[in-house]
């Protein structure tokens, strides 16, 4: 990864830095691997992970239009 300073600039270049890093997702890989985790731990986070990961999928596509929403049924 790499950042240009601008200027003498280090505030700017490392907030730059932060961010890039963020989108990355190194910050929450770096939490995940400060202790270990076993591996059922594992495969249960990475499961809730895929489930959100296709929820906020539908959740995009609903609300351009794609693809229908939920049924809801008439209040009485």
């Amino acid at each position: 990864m790499q950042v240009l300073v601008r200027d003498n600039n280090v505030d700017q270049a490392l907030r730059v830095l932060k961010k890039k890093m963020q989108r990355e997702g190194l910050f929450r890989e770096m939490k995940e691997r400060r202790a270990y985790e076993k591996p059922s731990e594992r495969r249960v986070r990475e499961k809730t992970q895929a489930i959100s990961r296709q929820r906020k999928a539908a959740r995009k596509l609903q609300s351009e239009g794609l693809i229908a929403g939920p049924k809801r049924t008439a209040a009485r």
